[in-house]
């Protein structure tokens, strides 16, 4: 499966942005999906994931209460929903497709397939 994000940008401290994730070449509904970052001079960190329906996700606590996870699997797409945005949200987001059971989720080398990531800035 190939993975396209978009929707990056540069927003102030306390906005919203809303990150896609499209999906080609496979039936997207059979895999589970992740969203990962990486600031500069930093490693690629979890940030969320859902499991095939979208019925179950995780994130990671630096995320948590601000940032949705969500897909539409009749358009092939994947969303991360981001609100009250700080400036150390401010990363490369990628988006990560693979069957990793729930408790490897938050571990990158679990996801076979990844996005070329979208750039997130956040003003101070």
């Amino acid at each position: 499966v190939q993975l396209q994000a978009s929707g990056g940008g540069l927003v102030q401290a306390g906005g919203s942005l809303r990150l896609s994730c499209v999906a080609s070449g496979d039936t997207f509904s059979t895999y589970r999906m992740a969203w990962f970052r990486q600031a500069p001079g930093r490693e690629r960190e979890f940030v969320a994931a859902a499991s095939t329906n979208g019925g179950t996700t995780r994130y990671s606590n630096s995320v948590k209460g601000r940032f949705t996870i969500s897909r539409d699997n009749a358009k092939d797409t994947g969303y991360l929903q981001m609100s009250s945005l700080k400036p150390e949200d401010t990363a490369v987001y990628y988006c990560a497709a693979g069957r990793a059971i729930v408790s490897a989720w938050t571990e990158r080398e679990r996801w076979n397939y990844w996005g070329q990531g979208t750039q997130v800035t956040v003003s101070s």
